[in-house]
């Protein structure tokens, strides 16, 4: 009869020194990776030694509901570059207004002042326009306008969680904006106590970067709680091409020019990436997440060819581990302009800066849509948590091995979904792929359903439960075999006190 294995830490340790002494003896066993107790998403290959009837998968946003739709008069129907922020519960949304002038026809320039309008939601889904009282617009402060005028083109706020901030500066900004002395675009910074009321901190660049077209869309700044600067993502062109820069900063007032780099998005062709729309996943915050929209800007709306030609856009996904490397191994859309024909114009669906999550199982992003329409509005999609990619395996299985890691935590934890017929299966090997008694595949009984959470447990033994103790600072493998399912993060966690 099969009789349940009991293995000491000592004893784990010795087999392990055993066949792996150190992981500088043997050059064909890599240095594991210290993932601590982390989040760890699949966007990537940082974790993956190999697959074999697997793959990364990129999943769409659902679409949702309309949450705002530009009917008032400061908004009108080219409303751009959106951010969102999480302020305690209270969501922030901020976006630029550039309302319909009745004295110019031109379409590029027929706008009022343009403005920075504010909205704010507890759900993420029911916006409200508060009337703030602060900026007249033709006669009457009535309305949700913070700012109005040049400084209102990028304007892109955001919550800034250095530990050093005072509060007077609790909220910083930026904005590509005209600045003396300089050929284009400078970036502008403001500060704020609330997000409401904010003042500018004076007539220069932050970041001295003179790049043609440099600072002209919406460009990213935050501070990085990994990094411990602030780091800033902004739009340039690189050989006729829009492109990204990357700087980071331990002083928000100033830039290092030295820091600058030029974004990598390595081996793929060239595209018109217009925005980043790229911040640290919250979730996990060492890999950043981006979902530049690309221009395509010699293609008309197939609905109508006679519209006047300023290209189509769609987004796509990206991430980073340091915000100059950039993984676009998919270079399908992300999210598609859809069947409604006045999507199929330019700046449509641009996604905007942040994410929220909104539910214990679900991220909201928005974008827009009906860019020049009348029916111009900003869009919710909904993500499962953690669910922009995933390893993936069809009907007929497969399954991939991690590279050597080390953990520290007692639990792993999957977010994961199956088909009825699928399944997940888990094998813990040494560093060298061998299985480690009583973790092997077939003490791992299969996995099926749908589940943003689930503590893993293995049967060799009934008093192990989902402690994974023993094997903390061991270097190891983990083997996933999958049919009909998706794996889209793990996570080794402390034990509840």
């Amino acid at each position: 009869m099969n009789r349940p294995i009991l293995i000491s830490t000592f004893a784990l340790t010795a087999l392990f020194a055993s066949r792996f002494p150190s992981a500088h003896a043997a050059a064909d066993v890599p240095a594991p990776i210290d993932l601590g107790s982390r989040l760890e998403l699949f966007v990537d290959d940082y974790l993956i030694d190999r697959m074999d009837g697997a793959q990364l998968k990129l999943h769409s946003p659902i679409r949702a509901e309309t949450v705002l739709t530009f009917d008032q008069p400061w908004e009108g129907s080219t409303c751009g570059y959106f951010t969102v922020i999480n302020d305690q519960g209270l969501y922030r949304l901020y976006y630029r207004g550039s309302a319909p002038n009745p004295d110019n026809k031109d379409v590029h320039t027929a706008q009022s002042p343009m403005t920075v309008c504010y909205a704010e939601s507890r759900d993420g889904i029911h916006w409200i326009r508060p009337n703030l009282g602060l900026v007249e617009f033709r006669g009457s402060k009535e309305n949700n306008i913070l700012l109005m005028g040049q400084d209102a083109l990028s304007f892109t706020p955001f919550l800034d969680t250095n530990p050093a901030t005072p509060a007077s500066e609790r909220y910083k900004a930026t904005t590509g904006t005209k600045i003396a002395g300089i050929k284009g675009y400078g970036l502008a910074g403001y500060t704020s106590p609330d997000g409401i009321r904010w003042t500018k901190m004076g007539d220069y660049s932050l970041i001295p970067d003179e790049t043609t077209n440099a600072f002209d869309t919406q460009n990213i700044v935050f501070w990085d709680t990994v990094r411990k600067k602030y780091v800033a993502f902004y739009r340039v062109m690189k050989a006729g091409v829009r492109w990204s820069k990357f700087a980071e900063s331990a002083d928000f007032a100033r830039w290092p020019k030295e820091s600058i780099q030029w974004f990598d998005y390595g081996n793929v062709p060239m595209e018109q990436l217009y925005t980043a729309a790229a911040r640290p996943y919250e979730r996990a915050p060492h890999i950043y997440v981006g979902f530049p929209d690309r221009y395509v800007p010699h293609r008309t709306s197939p609905q109508q060819p006679d519209k006047v030609n300023f290209g189509v856009n769609d987004s796509v996904f990206m991430s980073s581990r340091d915000g100059v490397q950039w993984d676009r191994r998919f270079l399908e859309s992300f999210l598609r302009p859809g069947r409604d024909p006045l999507n199929w114009t330019d700046r449509n669906n641009y996604i905007a800066n942040g994410l929220l999550q909104t539910a214990p199982d679900e991220i909201s992003l928005y974008y827009t849509q009906n860019y020049r329409s009348p029916t111009a509005h900003l869009r919710r999609g909904v993500l499962r948590v953690d669910g922009m990619v995933s390893v993936n395996a069809n009907y007929h299985g497969g399954e991939f091995v991690t590279k050597p890691f080390i953990y520290k935590g007692e639990t792993l934890v999957l977010n994961f979904e199956t088909s009825a017929m699928g399944s997940i299966r888990l094998e813990l090997q040494d560093a060298r792929g061998n299985p480690i008694p009583g973790y092997d595949l077939e003490n791992f009984p299969p996995l099926w359903g749908d589940q943003i959470e689930h503590p893993v447990v293995w049967t060799a033994n009934p008093n192990w439960g989902t402690s994974l103790r023993k094997l903390q600072g061991i270097p190891i493998r983990l083997r996933v075999v999958l049919r009909d399912a998706d794996l889209y993060s793990i996570q080794f966690r402390p034990a509840k006190k």
